[in-house]
């Protein structure tokens, strides 16, 4: 029981500090105090929203890049931080199939490819949410109101046309 009230004073304290940063806007305050330093991008690799709680490992690496971060802006540096959610793949689309019960992929068929993909952004957007909320506890400090979500038109547009750009120049290789 010790243990348990310790944690609950920390999450209390936690709650307390978190609650006065955004009350004041202080992470927008030193975004705008810091907007004239020299650039630093970060573009955050992003987890997979395959379930509503993020692994502890994906946690600790964001506390790691938050420091990162707190340490560029201390130095004076205008961080542009953008986290973002990878929402394709095989780890949501299990989710979905088991689910429903799909066993094959004619199954998915006849459920409905609409209905199944439909399903699988739903998926991800609310584990994304919940992610997002358990980031933010952790006191994690990026632009949480403009993620870069994978299944989002504007980003498979973007990454259609970075391809094209490179096809263009010769970039790319048979073999």
């Amino acid at each position: 029981m010790g243990v348990l009230s310790i944690l609950n004073v920390q999450k209390s304290s936690v709650n307390e500090i978190s609650n006065l940063w955004e009350q004041k806007g202080i992470y927008e305050l030193v975004k705008k105090t810091r907007s004239r330093g020299q650039k630093f991008y970060f573009l955050d690799g992003p987890p997979f929203p395959s379930s509503d709680t993020p692994h502890i490992g994906t946690c600790w690496n964001k506390v790691l890049k938050d420091t990162v971060l707190r340490y560029k802006r201390a130095r004076g540096f205008n961080v542009r931080d953008q986290p973002g959610y990878d929402c394709h793949g095989l780890p949501i689309e299990l989710a979905i199939e088991q689910k429903f019960g799909v066993k094959t992929k004619k199954d998915i068929e006849i459920l409905g490819l609409e209905q199944f993909v439909s399903e699988c952004k739903r998926f991800a957007e609310t584990n994304s949410e919940s992610m997002t909320n358990a980031f933010r506890d952790l006191g994690v400090w990026m632009d949480w109101a403009k993620p870069y979500m994978t299944h989002h038109d504007d980003y498979i547009e973007s990454d259609w046309w970075s391809l094209k750009q490179a096809w263009s120049k010769g970039l790319f290789e048979h073999g």
